[in-house]
């Protein structure tokens, strides 16, 4: 952890928060923590950042799946063999609740901040079940966004004082 916290004190706050929200394993669940304690930034700004960063990788995802699987896997064996694992493993983890629930399996797949969920696992879910990008698109970015108020109230304590 030491290596990446150097790797992202090299950049301005925001944009650590940005990248670490951006990346596929740490998302919101570590960008707003990481944001609020290590870099001290506020709510608002901690929020905004992580947000966009989520939202910003899940849309080049979106767009660059498909064309990234095909060249990829018709090039190297491993990348064919990668793929297959990861859809498998996305497929059985997802599968029943986006069957039962369509759509709204989708936005609850990506709102709770839970690991093996998130924006990622959202695109590769509704790729999976042909989900189309229009529709995607907006159902993931609402779910990051409650995931991120979730990890918000979550890191603040929740307080009705």
């Amino acid at each position: 952890m030491s290596v990446l916290l150097d790797f992202l004190k090299s950049f301005p706050p925001e944009m650590a928060v940005f990248l670490s929200a951006a990346s596929p394993v740490f998302e919101l669940r570590v960008a707003i923590p990481l944001g609020l304690t290590y870099f001290k930034l506020d709510v608002f700004t901690t929020f905004f950042w992580a947000v966009a960063g989520n939202i910003f990788a899940i849309i080049m995802v979106t767009f660059l799946l498909e064309w990234s699987v095909e060249f990829l896997s018709e090039r190297f064996v491993w990348a064919k063999k990668f793929f297959n694992w990861l859809f498998t493993s996305t497929h059985k983890k997802t599968h029943k609740q986006i069957e039962k629930y369509g759509r709204w399996g989708l936005l609850t797949l990506v709102a709770i901040p839970l690991p093996m969920t998130g924006g990622w696992t959202g695109v590769f879910a509704a790729f999976l079940f042909g989900i189309k990008k229009k529709e995607s698109i907006p159902i993931i970015s609402a779910g990051i966004m409650i995931a991120g108020i979730l990890v918000t109230v979550l890191m603040l304590g929740f307080n009705l004082d």
